[in-house]
């Protein structure tokens, strides 16, 4: 492994996927030399001033080698997997050894021990970990993706989900990206700060039907499932109980009112409003 005296003290993971190779371009236009912590190298993006060094959460040693000298670090949430939260622990705990001073976290909206969006839970075990490392913290905490809204249509057009009437504030991953990026430049004003991360607008299900027919072209309506119906129609999927609650508990989270509210948090930290979903549509990679 390169030295650590050769590598920024700013450390980005997640960098092969969509927040974090955002929040990466994102530091690298701006500037600021970053380490990109990657479980394969070959796949890290080439940025001006980035270097990649290898380590996954769950590896305990090699993520306290790679994290050796790292003063700030964006910790992207680990993809959805059955033992997320262990994979969360050991990388923390890894940080907390390796002298790190301050973490970003993208944790979730409304992130809690009884949330009824099963990884929101996690997301809050994961929080409270942070919070007891001794570390400085921020918590940027992510509503619903609206890059996931187009996503949710079956080929029929039509999102299925026992979301009922619930409203929800759907955000950009450009915006969280955004905030992100204002949070590491100048972590020490954030430091013990939880942010709310939310779109313009409340939603229904339906409302978003009808915006993302106007914005796509293509027909596109809401089903609401009873929860019932909600598990039967996703068993042929085959995914395991815990990510089939997840999907499920995604919708029932709205209808419950666990994703309503809107934050002025995006506002405050960039200077600049939140795409709302027709704003969105109409950004140039869709």
């Amino acid at each position: 492994m390169t030295d650590a005296m050769d590598l920024a003290d700013l450390a980005v993971t997640g960098s092969t996927g969509g927040l974090g190779g955002m929040v990466a371009r994102q530091l690298a236009a701006a500037g600021s030399a970053q380490r990109l912590l990657v479980r394969d190298a070959g796949r890290a993006p080439e940025l001006e001033n980035a270097r990649p060094v290898v380590c996954s959460y769950a590896d305990s040693a090699a993520a306290r080698q790679a994290l050796e000298g790292v003063r700030v670090l964006f910790m992207v949430s680990a993809a959805e997997t059955e033992d997320r939260v262990q994979q969360h622990y050991a990388f923390v705990d890894a940080a907390a050894d390796a002298g790190v001073q301050h973490v970003v976290y993208t944790s979730f909206y409304g992130a809690a021990p009884d949330a009824t969006f099963t990884l929101a839970r996690d997301h809050y075990a994961t929080e409270q970990r942070i919070q007891d490392s001794g570390m400085d913290y921020t918590l940027l905490r992510n509503n619903f993706y609206l890059d996931f809204l187009p996503l949710l249509c079956g080929e029929d057009g039509v999102i299925r989900g026992p979301a009922g009437e619930g409203v929800f504030s759907a955000v950009a991953r450009e915006d969280i990206a955004r905030c992100a990026v204002a949070v590491v430049r100048d972590p020490a004003i954030h430091k013990g700060k939880t942010y709310n991360l939310t779109g313009p607008e409340e939603l229904t299900m339906a409302e978003a039907a009808r915006i993302l027919t106007a914005g796509t072209g293509r027909t596109i309506t809401y089903h609401p499932e009873t929860t019932e119906e909600a598990y039967a129609s996703r068993a042929s999927y085959g995914a395991p109980p815990w990510q089939v609650d997840a999907w499920v508990s995604t919708y029932t989270a709205m209808a419950a009112g666990e994703m309503a509210g809107i934050s002025p948090d995006i506002h405050g930290l960039t200077g600049q409003d939140p795409l709302s979903l027709s704003e969105f549509l109409k950004r140039p990679q869709l």
